[in-house]
C-alpha cells in the first residue's frame, strides 16, 4: 500500500475487532488479515480520549472512493449489526476495514480481494459515539 496514514483506535473497539479477527472464517481471512495489520500499527487509546475527527466503530462517515469518483455516507458497524443499520458498512468488508482509525482529510490506498486497489478519502464524520459521550457502544 502506498498511502497508510497513522491511525487511532478506541481500546474497546480494538478488543472487539481482535475477537472478530480471531474468529474469522477462511472466507473472511483476506479482510481479517488486513484489519489485524491495522490494529498492530494503530495507536490504541481509551474511548474517552478519541479525537472527534477519528473514525471509530459505529461512526457515520462521509467518504469518497477516489478510484471510482463516488462519495458515500455509511455507518461503520460490526457484522452482527449490519441488518439493523440502514446505511451500514461492515468492518469485515474490504472498504469497511480501511476506514477504522482514519481522520477527516486522510487518504488511504487499500487492497481489494480481486487484486485491485481503492483510494479512499475521509470527508466528514457525521456522527461519532465518543463525541456523543457513548463510550461503550
Amino acid at each position: 500500500m502506498s498511502s497508510r496514514p497513522p491511525i487511532i483506535i478506541n481500546r474497546l473497539d480494538a478488543e472487539r475487532l481482535q475477537r472478530l479477527i480471531d474468529a474469522a472464517s477462511d472466507r473472511d481471512r483476506f479482510v481479517a488479515d488486513l484489519l489485524e495489520a491495522e490494529l498492530e500499527r494503530g495507536e490504541v487509546i481509551d474511548p474517552e480520549d478519541i479525537p472527534e475527527d477519528v473514525v471509530s466503530m459505529n461512526s457515520q462517515v462521509q467518504f469518497t472512493d477516489l478510484t471510482r469518483g463516488r462519495q458515500m455516507i455509511r455507518t461503520l458497524v460490526y457484522p452482527h449489526a449490519l441488518a439493523a443499520t440502514e446505511d451500514g458498512l461492515s468492518v469485515m468488508a474490504p472498504i469497511g476495514a480501511s476506514l477504522i482509525g482514519l481522520r477527516i482529510g486522510d487518504t488511504i490506498d487499500w487492497p481489494l480481494p480481486d487484486g485491485g486497489e481503492a483510494t479512499l478519502r475521509i470527508d466528514a464524520i457525521l456522527w461519532q459515539p465518543e463525541r456523543e459521550g457513548q463510550f461503550h457502544r
